[in-house]
């Protein structure tokens, strides 16, 4: 969708915020005032990010959060009602790092998961509604409660896979989306790592070097469509595995990879090698 420098007089999360911001109000999207869901790692969970997206009243942010946080509970409804003094914004401390603070989950979920090569994992997932972080007084954070989710893996010995995981979901809409909803979509962050690693591998994104910003800029918005061409064509390409490859499955009905329809982009769509942009 979009691929933007950052520059030295800015940061990662002020270019993603502008990012969102350009694709949440463009009416010739799909999405366009839709319930949409934007995912997100440890590095936009922090306050400044998480308050610029709860302006959207039709987005909910799944973002991964350290385990060395401090959060808050809602505060109790008789300090909310009571008729002198301000009423409290925050209630009792809940330390990620310290589970002496913890209180009781309001949902606990049970999911088996098999991998592909048969290994069966036990996910728990704990739920925490209604919880606060920290703002101040140009963003006020206690106006934007959030689920608060720990995700747990283990094998079928009960022996941990990996450390325990903690989701924030922050949305005016994050009730319409289950725990487990949110740990899938979550999951499907990892696309991003992998479409980076085959735009180095295969598509030259990072070998391009010339000394015009404005020209390595250009070239990695050619990557970028360069890709979703070989999304738009994974329907149509056809598995044939070179003579090495032969454990793997002819035309089999899984995921087509983006290697695989490169491989097969070229002589259907170009017929000449000498033409093809990806060669």
């Amino acid at each position: 969708m979009s691929g933007e420098r950052v520059s030295l007089d800015t940061n990662g999360v002020d270019v993603a915020s502008k990012q969102i911001q350009a694709a949440m109000s463009d009416s010739s999207l799909p999405w366009y005032k839709k319930p949409s869901v934007l995912v997100a790692d440890t590095a936009f969970s922090k306050r400044s990010f998480l308050f610029e997206q709860s302006q959207h009243n039709n987005l909910v942010v799944v973002a991964r959060c350290r385990s060395n946080r401090v959060f808050y509970q809602s505060p109790p409804v008789e300090e909310l009602n009571k008729k002198r003094g301000c009423p409290k914004k925050y209630g009792e401390r809940f330390d990620l790092g310290n589970s002496d603070t913890w209180h009781s989950p309001h949902e606990t979920t049970l999911v088996q998961q098999t991998t592909r090569k048969g290994r069966v994992l036990n996910v728990t997932i704990k739920t925490w509604h209604q919880m606060l972080m920290r703002g101040n007084k140009y963003q006020k954070m206690y106006n934007h409660p959030f689920t608060l989710i720990r995700i747990n893996v283990t094998d079928d010995t009960n022996k941990p896979i990996w450390k325990p995981m903690w989701l924030i979901v922050i949305g005016d809409k994050r009730g319409e989306i289950s725990p487990e909803v949110a740990y899938s979509c979550y999951r499907q962050r990892f696309d991003i790592e992998h479409m980076l690693r085959f735009g180095k591998q295969r598509l030259l994104m990072t070998q391009f070097q010339t000394p015009d910003v404005e020209h390595e800029e250009n070239w990695i918005q050619f990557v970028l469509l360069a890709y979703v061409q070989l999304w738009a064509a994974k329907d149509l390409a056809t598995h044939l595995p070179k003579p090495w490859e032969r454990y793997l499955q002819q035309n089999n009905d899984k995921i087509v990879t983006p290697s695989v329809v490169q491989r097969d982009f070229p002589p259907n769509y170009f017929g000449d090698w000498d033409t093809c942009p990806f060669s």
